[in-house]
C-alpha cells in the first residue's frame, strides 16, 4: 500500500500546503536548512495551481488542513498535543484548529443507526433532529427515546470514514518516509513514530464502543465530584459507529456573556474546572486530555458538564505521586526537593549534578513568583519545567507533555472565565490533599499491604520453589557465584512464607 500510488495524494498535498503559505511556515518550524527549502518549494512550486485555495480567513496552516479533509484536520488535533513533535508555535496554531465540516445528511444517518442497532429508528426514537455538530470523524444528533421520553445525543460515525482514513494514513506513511529519508534535519522529530501515534489514536476512535468506556469510566470516577458532571452512556443504544448519551442542556463555556447573563458564578466555574482537572489527573490517573471550552458546558444548576471522550490522557500511580510532588514543591518553593523527585524518578540522568539541577530550577521559579499571583501560570512553569529538565539529559516523555498542554488549555479556561484567578492557591489544596493522602507513613502501610497481597498468591508454589532450589543446590558439585547459596534459598522461603502470611492477614483486615 506505501507505495509510489501515494505520489499524487501527496502532490496535492504538497501544493495545498504551498498555495496556502502554510508549506514555509513547517519548513521554519522544522529548522530546515535554508538551502533544502529553497529546493523543496521550487519542487512544489509548478503544481501550486493542483492544491486546493481553502478559507482565506483562516491561518495558514488551519487554512490547509481544514481544505485537506478529515485525516488532516484529525492529524492536526493530534500533532497541536505534542508540542515536543512540532514546536510551541506550531502546537498553539493546531490548536486553535476549528474541527467543524459539513454534516452529512440526516438520512444517512438515520441508515448507519439502523444497521447498527438491528431496528427502526422510528421503533427506537419519537424524535431525530438535524444534526447539531458535525466533526472530522463523525456528527450529533438530538434525539427522544420512545419509551422513556428522555432526550439524547446521539453520535454517528461519518460513512466509510474508517476506508477514506486509511488511504491518508497509508499516505502520510509515505510522506513521512519521504522526509525522513530525504530531509536529516526532520529524524529529531521521528515522523513515522508520529504517524504510528496517529493511527494508533484513529483507530480507537473509528470505534465508538472504545469512546463509550471511556465516558463509562470518566462517569464512574466523577459521581462524588460537585459541580461536575459527565454525562451517562446509553450502551443499549451504542455500538461500533453508534454512541448515546444523555442530553445535556447547557451554555458553551466559551459564551462568556450568556453565563454572566444566567447570573453563574464565574469564580467559582474557574475554580471547578482547575480543581476538577487536577483531581481527575492525580486521583483518578484518567482525566479530559481535550478540555477546550467547546467540550465544557454550564448546566442551569451551575455544574460543569464535559463532553466529548475521544481524547483521554492516562497516569500510572508512580507517576502522579511525582508529578504532585514537583508541583507542591514548586508551591513551597522547595527547589532542592523537586531537583531531588527528578532524580528519584530517574527522569535526569544520575550522572547529571542534582545541586545544580535545583539552582536552574529555582531560576525557573522564582521569576514567575515574582508576579502578581493573578498571572502565575502552572501551565508554564511545567513548559519552562521540561526545558530546564531537557538541557539536562531528561528523555520525552509523552504522558508528561499531554499533561503539560492539557493544563495549559485547563488554565485558558478558568482565565477566561475568572481573569483574576490565582491559579496556585486553588490548586493547593487539591495537590495537598492528594498528597496527605498518598506520600507518608499511611501510604507507605497501604502500599506494603498491597505488596503483601500480591506476595500471598505465591503461598501454594512457595513448597515447589524451595524443592527446586534445594535440588538445583544438590545437583551442583562445585559452588558457583551464580548460584543462589543454601541460607538464600531459606530466606527466600521463609520470607516468602512470612509475606504469604501477612498478605492473608493484610486481606482479612482489608475485607
Amino acid at each position: 500500500m506505501r507505495g509510489p500510488h501515494n505520489i499524487w495524494r501527496l502532490i496535492r498535498t504538497g501544493a495545498t500546503f504551498e498555495r496556502t503559505g502554510a508549506l514555509k511556515i513547517i519548513l521554519d518550524a522544522t529548522d530546515t536548512p535554508r538551502p533544502l527549502q529553497i529546493a523543496l518549494r521550487t519542487l512544489v512550486w509548478p503544481f501550486k495551481w493542483l492544491g486546493i485555495k481553502g478559507d482565506e480567513s483562516r491561518p495558514p496552516i488551519t487554512r490547509a488542513i481544514t481544505a485537506l479533509g478529515p485525516a488532516y484536520i484529525k492529524f492536526g488535533q493530534i500533532l497541536s498535543t505534542r508540542p515536543d513533535v512540532v514546536g510551541d508555535e506550531l502546537s498553539q496554531q493546531l490548536q486553535i484548529l476549528q474541527d467543524k465540516l459539513p454534516p452529512f445528511p440526516r438520512d444517512v444517518a438515520i441508515s448507519v443507526i439502523e444497521t447498527e442497532l438491528g431496528c427502526k429508528l422510528d421503533d427506537v426514537f419519537s424524535e431525530f433532529s438535524e444534526p447539531v455538530a458535525a466533526a472530522s470523524i463523525a456528527q450529533v444528533h438530538k434525539a427522544v427515546k420512545r419509551e422513556t421520553g428522555e432526550a439524547v445525543a446521539v453520535k454517528v460515525l461519518r460513512p466509510n470514514i474508517g476506508r477514506a482514513f486509511r488511504k491518508d494514513v497509508d499516505a502520510f506513511y509515505f510522506a513521512a518516509w519521504f522526509i525522513q529519508r530525504f530531509l536529516p534535519s526532520s529524524r529529531r522529530l521521528r515522523p513515522q513514530d508520529v504517524v504510528a501515534h496517529f493511527e494508533g489514536v484513529v483507530l480507537g476512535e473509528l470505534d465508538l464502543r472504545l469512546e463509550s468506556s471511556s465516558a463509562a469510566e470518566f462517569y464512574a470516577n466523577t459521581q462524588g465530584d460537585e459541580g461536575f458532571y459527565v454525562p451517562k452512556v446509553d450502551w443499549a443504544l451504542s455500538s461500533r459507529s453508534v454512541m448515546t448519551l444523555e442530553w445535556l442542556e447547557g451554555i458553551t463555556a466559551s459564551n462568556i456573556p450568556a453565563i454572566s447573563a444566567a447570573g453563574h458564578d464565574r469564580a467559582k466555574l474557574g475554580r471547578i474546572v482547575l480543581q476538577m482537572f487536577l483531581s481527575h489527573a492525580l486521583r483518578d490517573g484518567f482525566f479530559h486530555a481535550d478540555m477546550h471550552q467547546g467540550n465544557l458546558k454550564i448546566m442551569p444548576n451551575g455544574d460543569v458538564a464535559a463532553l466529548d471522550f475521544g481524547i483521554m490522557g492516562v497516569l500510572d500511580a508512580y507517576t502522579r505521586r511525582v508529578y504532585a510532588e514537583i508541583i507542591f514543591g514548586f508551591i513551597r518553593k522547595d527547589y532542592q526537593r523537586i531537583a531531588e523527585v527528578h532524580f528519584e524518578a530517574g527522569y535526569v540522568p544520575a550522572d547529571q549534578d542534582v545541586d545544580e539541577f535545583a539552582r536552574a530550577l529555582r531560576a525557573v521559579g522564582e521569576p514567575i513568583f515574582g508576579m502578581d499571583a493573578t498571572q502565575i501560570s502552572m501551565g508554564r512553569v511545567m513548559a519552562y519545567l521540561l526545558e530546564v529538565t531537557e538541557r539536562f539529559g531528561m528523555a520525552t516523555r509523552t504522558e508528561l507533555i499531554l499533561l503539560q498542554r492539557t493544563m495549559v488549555v485547563v488554565e485558558g479556561v478558568a482565565r477566561s472565565l475568572d481573569p483574576k484567578i490565582n491559579i496556585w492557591e486553588v490548586s493547593q489544596p487539591v495537590v495537598e490533599s492528594y498528597i496527605k493522602e498518598n506520600i507518608g507513613p499511611k501510604a507507605l502501610m497501604r502500599d506494603l499491604g498491597r505488596t503483601a497481597i500480591v506476595l500471598s498468591r505465591f503461598g501454594p508454589k512457595l513448597p515447589q520453589i524451595a524443592e527446586t532450589i534445594l535440588m538445583a543446590q544438590t545437583r551442583s558439585s562445585e559452588p558457583q557465584p551464580s548460584r543462589i547459596s543454601l541460607r538464600q534459598s531459606a530466606l527466600l522461603v521463609i520470607g516468602g512464607g512470612l509475606a504469604a502470611g501477612l498478605g492473608a492477614a493484610v486481606a482479612l483486615i482489608l475485607s
